[in-house]
């Protein structure tokens, strides 16, 4: 609103215009953000041939964006790391969304036994080539057509059909959370800062919750 003050298109900001204009109904539901428990983790992988799995390893062990995952080329990949140098969103090829985003992943031993295999059986198109390839083998494969078409198909069987690229995303920092680990480890692999990982990914399970109150009634007891 700003923006369109300072160029002329409108004449003043309705936000600050005495009172707020602009705002959310109460009644207005807020998003649901759900995330995957292990076991719905562990039955998606269980469903998908090769490549799909090895795109949800990518999101949900490795925690990279599906941009990132589609953007990869098959010289960036490493035994263990993969280098986020690119990026592939409808179609368009661009750098990573923010500096942070220009990293080396770790990739566990379970994603690199599936890498291996995708490698070995698919055209080796040279360092290049892009890891996730269409079907011409010069553009990367569509995120939106792999969802629909391979992805979402399989999992709807299995009653996961609300999982999305987003709630994989959610699902790596909810699940490290669970674990213990370093936020500052889970925002360096995720490719952004502390606090975004901590408070728009990170959701905390009601049994943790639970403990953690359990733990400070405790206090009054002891």
């Amino acid at each position: 609103m700003d923006l369109a003050v300072a160029e002329g298109i409108i004449p003043r900001n309705p936000v600050y215009s005495g009172k707020m204009l602009l705002f959310v109904p109460r009644e207005c539901k807020g998003p649901r953000q759900p995330v995957m428990t292990l076991d719905d983790a562990k039955l998606a992988l269980s469903v998908l041939d090769l490549r799909e799995r090895l795109v949800l390893k990518f999101a949900i062990l490795a925690r990279m964006r599906v941009s990132e995952i589609l953007g990869l080329r098959r010289g960036r990949i490493r035994q263990d790391s993969a280098e986020i140098l690119e990026r592939v969103c409808r179609g368009d090829i661009d750098t990573p969304k923010t500096t942070k985003a220009f990293r080396t992943v770790a990739l566990p031993k379970d994603l690199q036994t599936d890498l291996e295999e995708w490698l070995k059986t698919t055209p080796d198109t040279g360092p290049d080539g892009w890891l996730f390839p269409s079907e011409n083998l010069k553009t990367p494969f569509s995120a939106t057509n792999l969802m629909a078409r391979h992805i979402r198909p399989r999992l709807e069987k299995v009653g996961l059909r609300w999982v999305d690229y987003r709630v994989m995303r959610r699902t790596h920092s909810s699940l490290a959370n669970a674990k213990g680990i370093d936020p500052k480890l889970v925002a360096d692999q995720q490719g952004h800062g502390v606090d975004v990982n901590l408070n728009v990914y990170t959701q905390t399970s009601l049994a943790n919750r639970l403990e953690a109150v359990e733990e400070i009634a405790a206090a009054f007891v002891n």
